[in-house]
């Protein structure tokens, strides 16, 4: 199994799925991006742990497990393999190989023979969807915008985001929205729930599960404390 490095991946990390939504690893046909032009190596993670290798038809079996905290195991009759999370979507799974920077690469076969062929590919087709095609640094909406919604209109543009960790919180992406009378306030996203809050003096953490839906209830929030 070839591994490569790949300075995106920690990058969109936040736009990825959690490795422990198994339903959405396993019955796939997942091509393994190594030697793919000379030969093509289906990885099919089955639902009792059993792992299927075909090597251009011929086939392996093996084994997998998930181990808890974005870990897996992969047993193979040549090797095996402890992998942390690195980046998993509908099209590409990236995991880091444990104790090194390097990625295995796995592309979902409705992708091979479209686009996805080599690390290069990869590489470019995840920088477009989630780097260039969002110019807030990949939140998924532009840095302006405006939002209309129950008789509430206004407009705010997204200024700067920042990754922060404190013993409390852990890990957590600080947001700061600027509203269009000015006021400049933070949103915040937790790493690990990948939800939106923002702090209120009563009740604390408020969670939302998109953050146009955070915007607007802090919008309101501070609209009704004399904002």
């Amino acid at each position: 199994m070839k591994t490569y490095l790949a300075d995106i991946i920690p990058k969109i990390q936040r736009f990825s799925q959690k490795l422990d939504d198994l339903t959405k690893l396993t019955n796939q046909h997942w091509v393994s991006l190594s030697d793919i032009n000379q030969s093509k190596q289906v990885y099919i993670f089955r639902a009792n742990n059993q792992l299927l290798i075909s090597d251009n038809g011929i086939v392996e079996k093996g084994s997998w497990e998930y181990l808890g905290n974005q870990s897996l195991l992969i047993e193979t009759n040549e090797k095996n393999y402890l992998f942390k999370h690195g980046f998993f979507d509908e099209n590409v799974i990236a995991l880091k190989l444990d104790s090194t920077n390097n990625y295995a690469f796995f592309v979902n076969e409705t992708k091979y023979d479209k686009e996805l062929n080599t690390i290069e590919d990869i590489l470019r087709f995840l920088e477009k969807k989630y780097l260039k095609n969002n110019p807030s640094g990949g939140l998924g909406i532009n840095r302006k915008g405006s939002i209309s919604k129950e008789d509430v209109k206004f407009d705010y543009e997204i200024l700067i985001e920042t990754e922060n960790y404190d013993i409390m919180w852990g890990d957590y992406t600080t947001i700061e929205i600027k509203f269009q009378n000015g006021n400049v306030e933070k949103i915040y996203k937790g790493k690990s729930s990948g939800r939106y809050f923002f702090l209120e003096l009563i009740s604390g953490k408020v969670y939302y599960d998109n953050i146009e839906d955070a915007i607007y209830k802090l919008f309101l929030y501070k609209k009704n404390i004399g904002y």
